[in-house]
């Protein structure tokens, strides 16, 4: 019997023996963060799928996998279609899904902990009318797993002013102010990466991300209660955080919560779980629903953190070229190189970097066919693929800095690529000029400048199936809100201070992928009442792709400045081989 076989037949007799009928697997643990602790990754063990994003459903006679436009493709390679159908999240809801496959007087279980509290409200109204939504006591998932990873117990760390560039304690103040200001008496703070912030810690719970798992809350006198494993605060805490810290086991939760009974209590329902809203309204808090107070200005980076974003993104560029000058080397000496051994060069390049901490996600290392899948990971396959001759190579990754986070993409030309594949590289290329040029006035988000990136795509009939660009933390997670640019609708305006990528795409499946990636941040511009965008990354483009023929003058004097800016500010920085490399794919073109 198969691995997944015989677990879907312990959840069904799960299922049975508790009266479910339908049981929701999401890709969440209790925080909702993005990356999760591998003890967390119940959706992996079911599915054997490895994405960032998604959910299972299992019924007692079938069962359905619901992912995004970014992995369409890895899903189809990880997961078993004898026990799984394939759904595109976006197209049909699992919600709907379960409503058709259904009848009547059905429960359907799920793990209050995994769901955020505004989805239980929503998914209640368009359920099936004769259809129950039924929060479990334990998770199944959690009792079979035999093998299960042992949590992380590593003490939290320090972050100084000299790189947060201010106090917790005024941080605090800060948002207790706006907490009086609105008659809120405290705040419930479940998202991982705004603790992080707010207390100026960092940790190693959760890969890539530098956070700690706990929760916290934050009163109207800029107090804080902390819910976290107590052996995780490391000596100093207390004096490092300034008074008004108060550290609570997790279970201390419920305890804290009926000293709230009656409050005006700030919850963001989108952001924090379920179950932590029902221990509020089981204690008769007053609950506000509402958006995080730390994420706003969390986003928007003061002057000694984005001093910091641009100092370590200079190291990382030294890193990028370095390994872009080996790889051409090693292409020119007839090495086609599997994705494995560039992903560990890459990184070893960057672990050389003053004040590097690790890597901000897992490196996207996918040559030829598989960097058509937006999130490849060569980690996830038995044999990881090789470079090939007369296609590309794409690497999106990026680091975790003491003063600042990285996330880049480039794609590589292998020998002589077709003259489609130059052809939609530099439609890609257009696009990411166009959104990096842009000026616009206050009040302009995301969803109105996507336009932008897509728009030379759109006009040969051609698109990409994810977002043009997330926000991203200073020495925290690599994707944050509030801001981002995508099709979707986001009314958070675009201020000075915020960091976001640019990185429009393209993927022929199974064939190529393409994506050209850089960060960029808001600043006012020298127009009267506009803000513009400035580069943090310094890496060549590959010119070799470019069809000259396709590029304005304006858009080819932009992509000559730029690598213009690029060779002054790292060539006094590189190696002589590198240097000389530097020289040659920094040229006019």
């Amino acid at each position: 019997m198969s691995l997944t076989k015989n677990r879907l037949k312990l959840i069904r007799e799960w299922m049975n023996d508790n009266k479910i009928d339908a049981f929701i697997i999401p890709h969440e643990d209790e925080y909702l963060s993005e990356y999760i602790p591998p003890e967390s990754e119940r959706l992996f063990w079911l599915t054997n799928f490895t994405g960032s994003a998604g959910a299972a459903i299992v019924l007692q006679d079938k069962a359905a996998i619901f992912v995004d436009g970014r992995y369409t493709v890895q899903v189809k390679n990880q997961v078993d279609n004898l026990f799984f159908e394939y759904k595109h999240i976006t197209k049909e809801s699992y919600i709907e899904w379960i409503n058709t496959n259904l009848t009547n007087d059905k429960n359907i279980g799920y793990d209050s902990r995994l769901h955020r509290a505004i989805w239980v409200q929503n998914t209640q109204k368009v359920l099936s009318i004769d259809l129950n939504l039924v929060p479990i006591a334990e998770n199944p998932i959690d009792l079979f797993w035999d093998d299960r990873p042992i949590p992380k117990s590593e003490k939290a760390f320090l972050l100084s002013e000299e790189y947060s560039g201010k106090q917790s304690s005024i941080k605090r103040e800060e948002i207790a102010s706006h907490l009086h200001d609105n008659n809120i008496d405290a705040a419930f703070i479940t998202q991982l990466d705004s603790i992080a912030w707010l207390l100026n810690i960092r940790g190693t719970d959760v890969p890539c991300n530098p956070v700690l798992l706990c929760h916290a809350i934050i009163y109207k006198d800029a107090s804080l209660d902390l819910f976290i494993d107590l052996n995780k605060i490391p000596d100093g805490f207390l004096k490092h955080v300034g008074d008004g810290v108060r550290i609570h086991s997790p279970e201390k939760l419920h305890d804290i919560s009926k000293s709230l009974s009656a409050k005006n209590v700030l919850y963001d329902m989108n952001g924090s779980n379920a179950y932590c809203f029902q221990i509020l309204s089981k204690n008769n808090v007053n609950i506000l629903n509402g958006d995080d107070p730390c994420v706003l200005p969390k986003a928007c980076k003061n002057e000694t953190e984005l001093k910091g974003m641009k100092a370590c993104h200079i190291r990382d560029a030294i890193a990028e070229c370095e390994f872009l000058s080996w790889l051409d080397d090693q292409v020119d000496q007839g090495k086609m190189l599997d994705e494995g051994i560039l992903s560990d060069k890459l990184e070893d390049f960057r672990s050389n970097q003053e004040l590097y901490k690790g890597l901000s996600f897992g490196t996207i290392s996918a040559a030829a066919g598989n960097a058509s899948m937006c999130h490849y990971s060569h980690l996830n396959q038995d044999i990881p693929g090789k470079i090939e001759m007369d296609s590309v190579y794409l690497v999106d990754s990026g680091g975790q800095y003491l003063d600042g986070t990285t996330d880049i993409t480039r794609t590589i030309a292998i020998g002589n690529p077709s003259n489609f594949i130059k052809k939609m590289f530099t439609l890609v290329l257009k696009g990411h000029i166009a959104l990096a040029s842009a000026r616009f006035p206050h009040g302009i988000g995301g969803q109105h400048l996507d336009t932008l990136a897509r728009q030379y795509l759109w006009y040969h009939g051609y698109d990409f199936d994810h977002g043009t660009g997330h926000g991203v933390g200073c020495f925290l997670n690599v994707h944050e809100g509030p801001q981002r640019i995508g099709k979707g609708s986001n009314n958070v305006p675009l201020l000075p201070g915020m960091i976001i990528s640019n990185e429009p795409g393209y993927y022929q499946d199974n064939e190529f992928g393409i994506r050209c990636e850089n960060l960029i941040f808001v600043k006012k511009s020298n127009k009267d009442n506009l803000y513009e965008f400035e580069n943090l990354t310094y890496v060549p483009f590959d010119i070799r792709l470019i069809d000259k023929s396709l590029m304005t003058d304006s858009e080819i004097d932009w992509l000559n400045d730029y690598h213009n800016q690029v060779f002054k500010k790292i060539s006094p920085l590189v190696s002589k081989n590198t240097l000389k490399w530097l020289e040659k794919v920094t040229k006019s073109i």
